[in-house]
Parts: structure tokens; C-alpha cells; sequence
């Protein structure tokens, strides 16, 4: 939306505190995050370069000057995107779109029922350079915006793509080689399984590596290069949505039949008794084979269900988990002590960006302040970046070393309470797992729905083979 009229009105909407959990996330480029300051630093700017007054109201004929631009990022419901997510998403959009000397404020509003983005560009950058709003930079903008948002693992709603590019260099290799997508993709996981949490992390991480992920009733991935994507379950019984949870949540966790039982419990017997059927299913061939460990070959010991649910009985045994009830509360637990260090973590990430900005302000101020050969852009920036000293207190380089010292502590504090979150949220997705899987034990369906596994997968291999067989016949 371009901004005709009054940006101060559209500065203190977009920053109203009651939308934006307390100013917690707002952020901004070469400006202030605070209405009044920012308004007044984007004044200087567009009045240095276009020689009209940023105060002017809206004429009424329709034809007054585009003072700022407008864009508002809403993310689906179904992407489950959360505050922290977004606002990162919408201040690399900033940074992609219109560079570093651009001056804009940003603000995820979290008071409605769908998570989104408010960004507001003012017209000129501080170099001078002009923004437009029109079509063609509206869609290069969606472009962006969805390459910015496969990178952080959020599926686009638009899709505007570049078509008829040549060939790349990755898929003229593989096709030189006669390497098949699928195997590329395997080792793709493979390699990256070790250093993420979740699926999503799985899924993010591979689109940082440019593959492609479409979800739908099942996750499709195309690798770069690739022309029609392939869904995880067709990779093969190591790779389902299953399997790979499994594979990452349990990885750490070790588990086998040397557990040492610290008492007589009915969660800990279920466990022992399911273990020893799935054991009989394996050695009869009468269940999927999924294997634990994939350099090895499939064996009974090297099966995925026996070494989850031993991984399981491991936990439970190591945390001491006497019952289900005792299980639920540990979960709940867990997680409102996640809520808890996700806003402490939200608000030292903010302060942290707070203060590096000011510290990179001041370190340009000082560096070039006596300097007389400055073009206009730079000392337009020392004008600006003034104000932002004066509003705290830095009045010498030597008060820089406060704000770095400050950092620098922020910057441990940040990395510690990422582990720990790191760790609780692993320990409630242990526990959810364990919770789920005895409700199936207890319910008579996990070896059930294990059986049922294996005669629909041996169904399937049966019509693929009639339907091959078939058309062999047909082509002679």
C-alpha cells in the first residue's frame, strides 16, 4: 500500500505496544523503533531528496506524492508459523528487497487469530535510492518473499518461479552419472539428520540446500535441479514421516535388552511384553523392515519399532516415570517452563539486535564524524545515527564498550537458554512419543496396526508387480 497522506499515523499503528506483545517484536533499519523518532528520521531523509514536506496532508484530487510503502505479510494457520519466526522472516525480507540503506520499520502483530507482518519502507533510501509501488516490484517482492520463507521452512501461498531456465550444473552431473534423484535425497537426510531436532528442522535444512518441499497429504521433496518431486514415502521404509521422526528423536537415546529395571510398574511391564512380541514379528518377517541403523543391514537387532520402543523403556527407566499420570504431568510441566524461556529468549533476542544496531551506529558515527569528503548518503547517516546516541547516552567511543561488553553477555545468556530450550522441548517430544505409543499398547493396537503395516505394504508390492508385468505383455 502506498502511503499518500499522514506516515506518523501508520508509524504508531504498526508500533502500537497492545499488537505487538509490548514492542516486544518490532524492529528497524537506519531508524529508530520508536513512532515519534522514526517518523522524524524518515523526514530528514525525504525531504533531503524530494524537497517536500513529509508533514503535507493527502490531497484531496488524488495525485499527492507516495511518501512511504506498506506491505503486510499473513502467514496461514496451517504453518503453525510462531511470533519469533515471522518477525525473522519479515527483517530478511527487508534486507533482500531493499539492501542495508534502506530505512523501515518492522512489527509482527500477534493480537489477531492469524500471525502477520507489518513493514513500512519510506520512499527513499538514505543513499538516495527510490522505492516503487507498482506491479513489477510488487511481484518481484512476492518473489522474495517466497524464496525468504522456503529458507526458514514456511511453504508460500503465491508462487511465482522462473521458468525456462537451462540446465543446472547438479543436474547435468547427475544425469551424466545415472545417479537417481532418489538417492541424492536419501543421502541429503542421511547427512543432516545428525545435526537437527525435528522433522521441521529436517525439512528447513534441506530447503537451505535448495531443495524444494511441498506438504499435502504427504511431504514431497524435489532436489535442485529435479523437475517433479518424489514424496518421502516412496524413498523407501527408512524415510516415511514416521520413520524419520523416529530416527531423530530417538537417535541419542540408547536402548536394547541389558535395561536396567528400577521398579515393577505396568507402564514398564506393557513395554517389556510389546518389545518381545515385535522381536517374534521381526524374526518372522511378518513386520516392515525399518532399520535402526542404516550402514548396517537389516536384522532383528537393527530394527527401528524394537530399538524405539527399547529407546522408550530406557527413558522411562532413566526418569524414573512411575505411570501415565505421572508421564502427563511431566509433559505439562515441561511445557510451561518452554513458554517461560521462549519470552525470556524473545526478549534478550530483541535487546541483542537493540544494541548491535546501536553499536554499529555509533562505530560509523565516530569513524567518520571529522571527515569532510563524505558523500551526501553517509553524512545523511551520521544525522540520523546521532540521534539514536543522544536518545542513549553515547557521547565517546570509550561509551561504545559498555553497549559491546553488553552484548557480548547477551550472546552467552542467548546460547545457554537456547540449550536448554533445546533440551526441554526433546524431553516433551521423548515424553509425548512414550505417552502415545502406551496408549496404543494399552489399547491392544500397536502390534495390530504393525501387522496391518506389513500385509497392506506386501499388497502393494503385489499390484506393482501385476501392473509391470502387465504392461511387459502389452509392449511385445
Amino acid at each position: 500500500m502506498a502511503i499518500h497522506g499522514h506516515v506518523a499515523k501508520t508509524l504508531k499503528y504498526i508500533l502500537d505496544p497492545d499488537k505487538t506483545e509490548k514492542l516486544l517484536y518490532t524492529s528497524s533499519i537506519n531508524c529508530m523503533t520508536e513512532a515519534d523518532l522514526a517518523y522524524t528520521q524518515m523526514k530528514a531523509v525525504y525531504e533531503q531528496y524530494t524537497r517536500r514536506s513529509y508533514d503535507a496532508p493527502q490531497s484531496k484530487s488524488g495525485k499527492s506524492p507516495v511518501k512511504a510503502i506498506h506491505y503486510i505479510i499473513s502467514f496461514a494457520d496451517s504453518e503453525n508459523v510462531t511470533p519469533e519466526l515471522a518477525h525473522k522472516i519479515a527483517k530478511a525480507l527487508v534486507r533482500k528487497n531493499f539492501g542495508d540503506d534502506a530505512q523501515a520499520v518492522i512489527a509482527t502483530h500477534t493480537n489477531t487469530e492469524h500471525m502477520h507482518c507489518h513493514i513500512l519502507v519510506n520512499l527513499y533510501s538514505i543513499s538516495g535510492q527510490r522505492f516503487y509501488d507498482n506491479k513489477k516490484s510488487l511481484r518481484i517482492v512476492r518473489e522474495n518473499t517466497n524464496g525468504v520463507c522456503r529458507a526458514f521452512g514456511v511453504t508460500p501461498a503465491l508462487n511465482f518461479e522462473n521458468k525456462g531456465r537451462s540446465i543446472g550444473y547438479y543436474e547435468w552431473t547427475c544425469r551424466k552419472n545415472g545417479v537417481s534423484w532418489k538417492e541424492h535425497i536419501r543421502k541429503a537426510i542421511d547427512s543432516l539428520i545428525p545435526a537437527v531436532s525435528s522433522l521441521d528442522d529436517l525439512l528447513a535444512e534441506l530447503e537451505r540446500h535448495g531443495y524444494s518441499i511441498k506438504r499435502d497429504q504427504h511431504i514431497y521433496i524435489k532436489a535442485p535441479g529435479q523437475q517433479r518431486s518424489v514424496s518421502l514415502w516412496k524413498l523407501g521404509e527408512d524415510y516415511t514421516e514416521e520413520t524419520l521422526n523416529a530416527r531423530i528423536l530417538w537417535r541419542m537415546v540408547g536402548g536394547g535388552n541389558d535395561i536396567e529395571h528400577f521398579a515393577n510398574t505396568a507402564i514398564e511391564r506393557a513395554y517389556i511384553s510389546v518389545i518381545g512380541e515385535v522381536r517374534i514379528l521381526a524374526s518372522e518377517k511378518r513386520k516392515i523392515p525399518r532399520r535402526a541403523n542404516l550402514n548396517v543391514p537389516y536384522d532383528v537387532n537393527n530394527d527401528l519399532d524394537i530399538y524405539r520402543l527399547s529407546a522408550q523403556l530406557t527413558v522411562i527407566n532413566r526418569d524414573k516415570i512411575m505411570s501415565i499420570e505421572d508421564l502427563k504431568y511431566r509433559i505439562d510441566k515441561q511445557g510451561a517452563e518452554c513458554i517461560t524461556l521462549q519470552e525470556q529468549l524473545s526478549q534478550m533476542l530483541l535487546e541483542q539486535e537493540q544494541v548491535q544496531e546501536l553499536i554499529r551506529q555509533s562505530e560509523f558515527y565516530f569513524t567518520n564524524a571529522d571527515r569532510n569528503d563524505l558523500p551526501d548518503e553517509d553524512n545523511n547517516r551520521l544525522e540520523i545515527y546521532k540521534s539514536s546516541m543522544q536518545a542513549n547516552d553515547i557521547h565517546s567511543p570509550d561509551d561504545i564498550n559498555t553497549w559491546r561488553d553488553r552484548n557480548s553477555k547477551l550472546q552467552s545468556d542467548i546460547m545457554a537458554l537456547k540449550n536448554t530450550l533445546t533440551e526441554k522441548k526433546n524431553k516433551i517430544a521423548m515424553y509425548t512419543d512414550i505417552r502415545d505409543t502406551y496408549y496404543e499398547i494399552s489399547r491392544g493396537d500397536y502390534i495390530s496396526k504393525i501387522v496391518e503395516e506389513e500385509k497392506l505394504r506386501r499388497e502393494q508390492e503385489r499390484k506393482k508387480k501385476s501392473q509391470e508385468a502387465k504392461k511387459k505383455k502389452g509392449s511385445r
